[in-house]
């Protein structure tokens, strides 16, 4: 990861990391106080944003980027190709790992930007990739040809499926 004060963005990042932070206020963090934007941008150009959504219940809490995934997914589209998170503080936060294996479904790869945006003064950017922040993910291709089981190592039995019946 490259990390600097003012590295050089493309517009595109630029246009992100605005949306971003224009979301992250947007947040509903009374637990943490940690508020988090997140911006996608899609094959089509189109920009999705999320932030995070706290809950009483932790486990309930919905990320930022998973937040953007679900807008992107909601609108028909599928194929992230750059995310931005903003987060608050001397140093960028990185998406957890509930995130990036979100984020690894509709990406094998893509730039993901971090950034610690700070009051006053100059943001901090971190600059990485999905594949380095999640190298050895479990992605959909590790289901192709895979046969489900059940616990025993039998195919699982369900209404879809008949019984099974014993000889005579």
């Amino acid at each position: 990861m490259s990390r600097t004060s003012t590295p050089p963005v493309s517009m595109e990042i630029a246009s992100l990391i605005a949306a971003a932070k224009a979301v992250r206020a947007h947040a509903h963090a009374p637990y943490s106080k940690y508020f988090v934007g997140a911006a996608l941008l899609t094959r089509s150009g189109r920009i999705y944003v999320g932030c995070n959504v706290e809950n009483a219940s932790y486990g309930a809490t919905i990320c930022a980027e998973r937040n953007a995934i679900a807008q992107m997914v909601a609108a028909g589209e599928r194929h992230p190709i750059a995310c931005v998170v903003v987060t608050q503080g001397p140093t960028p936060g990185s998406p957890c790992g509930m995130c990036r294996q979100v984020l690894a479904e509709f990406a094998a790869d893509m730039p993901v930007v971090l950034v610690a945006a700070q009051e006053g003064e100059a943001d901090v950017l971190e600059q990485t990739s999905l594949a380095t922040l999640f190298p050895s993910g479990f992605r959909p291709e590790n289901l192709e040809g895979a046969a489900l089981v059940n616990a025993s190592g039998a195919p699982p039995r369900g209404p879809s499926r008949a019984p099974r019946r014993r000889a005579p």
